[in-house]
């Protein structure tokens, strides 16, 4: 299907505007147009982290489904789990569009969205909805931009999805929201994680995992305030990492200079190195989640080697399309069987050293 994709759709939807082509994928998941992948069932790809016990390792990023509409029906594309939001708790436009860039030449996208999303209330209703339904989903939650009390909503996040969420992310890494990444620095991160574990131990039932989802622009000097703050909590994981500042090595022509977050191809090496220091640091335990720069199975299990539990992609399948997962998928076993591997979770950390070796990109 990719490569019908890469022929044929992708030229269709490039000819739309950014959103208008989002919104459009958002409806043809809804509408049944997009078929469904043929299930991988290979046991060799599940992983058990945190309580939960995944059927492969490929997940769909935040960014996606901000609004909880199609979390079943990206399961079908042969994603193991789909992450909802960033969600915050009063509904939000975002920034002024245009604020959506494609860079076709680096398979790279430029946003500056700003957590647009229709808020708490919203996707509660569509998730109940579907709360009979198998798969693991989880819930990305955000404060919103004007809030006074961002810890809060934080907090307000984990009150309202408790009941819903596979687990939480606590996304404190867009950059696309002015003062957000502040909330990373050591001594704001003790006041957000404490409050945060808190509320999700405070709830009734069961026990939910919460992820922190980082930058790929901090320092070495920031990543061991974090690995020694998280030290310090009941934290079940890492994300890493968000889309960057950074725009070193683009090819493309056009919109390079266009501010927000970079994510795509050129974000693989930079995210990749962050997720290898962060797993030297926190040691083998603490599970990760490795994002940025996913585009195919040699990709997928690049990260993994490096140090990530699991992994999640988006801006992959906006240049090849809604059969990436599983091709994807496919090709993760299809390498273990060749290699003679029996269980994916072998391949992790292999090339923690390597990568970890090199330098942040400046």
């Amino acid at each position: 299907m990719s490569g019908l994709f890469r022929s044929i759709g992708r030229k269709m939807l490039f000819t739309l505007d950014p959103e208008d082509a989002h919104s459009l994928s958002i409806k043809a998941l809804k509408t049944g147009l997009v078929p469904a992948c043929i299930p991988n069932n290979d046991p060799a790809l599940r992983v058990a982290i945190a309580g939960l016990s995944f059927p492969n390792p490929l997940g769909m990023a935040a960014g996606f489904d901000k609004n909880a509409e199609v979390p079943d029906a990206l399961l079908r594309l042969g994603f193991g789990f789909t992450e909802v939001g960033t969600l915050t708790p009063l509904a939000q436009p975002g920034n002024p569009k245009p604020r959506i860039f494609r860079l076709v030449e680096d398979n790279a996208v430029i946003n500056r969205l700003g957590f647009n999303n229709e808020g708490h209330d919203a996707a509660f209703r569509r998730l109940h909805d579907r709360r009979s339904h198998a798969g693991i989903v989880g819930v990305n939650i955000g404060a919103n931009k004007d809030s006074t009390d961002r810890v809060a909503d934080y907090v307000a996040g984990i009150r309202k999805f408790h009941s819903l969420a596979s687990y939480f992310t606590v996304n404190i890494s867009s950059p696309n929201t002015p003062g957000l990444r502040d909330l990373q620095t050591r001594d704001s991160l003790r006041e957000l994680l404490g409050k945060v574990l808190d509320a999700r131990d405070a709830q009734p039932g069961v026990r939910r995992p919460v992820f922190l989802k980082i930058a790929p622009d901090l320092t070495e000097a920031s990543l061991d305030d974090i690995a020694a703050e998280i030290g310090l909590h009941s934290l079940d994981g890492l994300i890493i990492s968000n889309t960057t500042l950074s725009r070193a090595g683009l090819k493309s022509g056009k919109s390079t200079t266009q501010t927000g977050g970079l994510s795509g191809s050129p974000l693989f090496g930079r995210s990749t190195i962050v997720l290898a220091k962060m797993r030297q640091r926190v040691g083998t335990d603490l599970p990760i989640i490795g994002v940025g720069g996913i585009d195919s199975a040699a990709t997928a299990i690049a990260k993994i080697r490096a140090g990530a539990d699991l992994v999640q992609l988006y801006t992959g399948m906006i240049y090849s399309g809604p059969g990436l997962a599983g091709e994807i998928v496919k090709g993760m076993s299809t390498a273990l069987k060749r290699d003679s591997i029996s269980t994916i979770a072998a391949l992790r950390d292999c090339d923690v050293e390597d990568w970890a070796m090199k330098a942040i990109p400046t």
